[in-house]
């Protein structure tokens, strides 16, 4: 690869994430309709399909956005060449190694969250600011659940706390990100923004905490419902604040203001869940998973692939339609999961989502590839 590739951390993990995504979605949905054989014969494929999107894919943006981000608001020197280059094998072994069903692939699986946690500490440690901290826990628990997926006794249980980790990260991440740049872009045009509220910051993530417990403790189903109901509430007085209606007219925010609401919906589904037998327990993943994370993520991706590599913050009418295609994969999967669409509803849905992230990786591959242009 290209020296570039390994000057910053977005660059080899969203490579990586946009490639892997598509291809496990290919290899799920055609060993589960009998065209070719499962990856890792002797693991479950709907387990095998859970773990990859969440500690395959999902950890792989994981990685490029706090590699990328952590460094520049703490004032740290990103981590780059050798050290980026030996996180992303890691990562990229482990995933061989894996869907190989090599031995041992879960040693191998299990140590990427912990060497992540050691390279960005030795990064910003001794940085001016100390935002790093509020990564740990969430961190911390996408380790746990990876290690229980492999040597625990519930692997189902191990993805539900994975996937609650994954959730706490982009309530505290998508609290930052989503603000600021609406802030930016709606001070830009004269008009009125929100400030952060630090208490309703504070009850978000308590809420959160709440509900993961409540899930995962296998709390009455009536108490787990009002703790995703509540959840819900706080999450939709919080995204009112930051006047997402306004920027319907740019495409890189309102996409990812439309993945903040995917997760107001997914919390609502799990609140449903608990009180309504219509409603599947699973349903809250798939729209927090696909519409929440896909949403946010592919939006995010192309902001930064845009930003850091010197060009316009524009996106081209082709990954506004991508954008378009996983909220539509999105409500596919929801329908096929609520509604009991028939199977080209499962199928339009990989198609689609698997499609998005294939428009960014042909738009935005040789950026990620290339030295940055000259900055404006």
């Amino acid at each position: 690869m290209s020296p570039a590739v390994w000057s910053s951390g977005f660059r080899p993990f969203f490579l990586g994430a946009a490639c892997y995504g598509p291809l496990l979605l290919a290899l799920w949905y055609g060993a589960r309709a009998g065209w070719w054989g499962a990856p890792a014969a002797g693991l479950a494929l709907p387990l095998l399909h859970a773990h990859e999107l969440l500690f395959g894919f999902a950890a792989a943006l994981v990685c490029g956005v706090l590699l990328t981000a952590l460094p520049s608001w703490s004032g740290a020197r990103e981590v780059r060449g050798g050290r980026l280059a030996a996180l992303f094998i890691v990562w990229a072994a482990a995933r061989a190694a894996f869907l190989a069903g090599l031995p041992y692939a879960g040693v191998l699986d299990s140590a990427l969250f912990p060497v992540l946690a050691l390279v960005l500490f030795a990064t910003v440690s001794h940085a001016r600011r100390r935002l790093f901290w509020w990564t740990l826990p969430p961190l911390a628990a996408l380790a746990a659940a990876n290690a229980l997926y492999h040597f625990g006794p519930d692997p189902r249980w191990a993805l539900t706390l994975g996937v609650h980790a994954l959730a706490f990260l982009f309530t505290l991440y998508g609290g930052l990100f989503i603000p600021a740049f609406t802030r930016r872009w709606l001070h830009a045009r004269g008009e009125r923004a929100a400030a952060i509220l630090p208490p309703l910051e504070y009850a978000t993530a308590l809420a959160m905490v709440v509900f993961a417990c409540a899930d995962l403790l296998e709390a009455p189903a009536a108490w787990t419902a009002a703790a995703a109901l509540a959840a819900a509430i706080v999450h939709g007085w919080r995204f009112a604040r930051w006047r997402g209606w306004r920027t319907a007219s740019e495409p890189l925010l309102w996409c990812i203001h439309l993945g903040y609401a995917w997760l107001i919906a997914a919390l609502v589904l799990r609140a449903l869940a608990g009180i309504a037998v219509e409603v599947p327990g699973e349903a809250w993943i798939h729209a927090f998973t696909l519409g929440a994370y896909g949403m946010l993520k592919i939006g995010l991706m192309t902001r930064v692939a845009l930003r850091h590599t010197g060009r316009p913050l524009k996106a081209s009418a082709a990954m506004q339609v991508a954008f378009v295609m996983v909220f539509a994969a999105s409500l596919l999967r929801l329908a096929y999961s609520v509604h009991g669409l028939g199977e080209w509803a499962l199928a339009g849905s990989a198609l689609l989502w698997g499609a998005a992230f294939l428009v960014y990786l042909a738009l935005h591959g040789l950026m990620l590839i290339r030295p940055s242009l000259p900055r404006q």
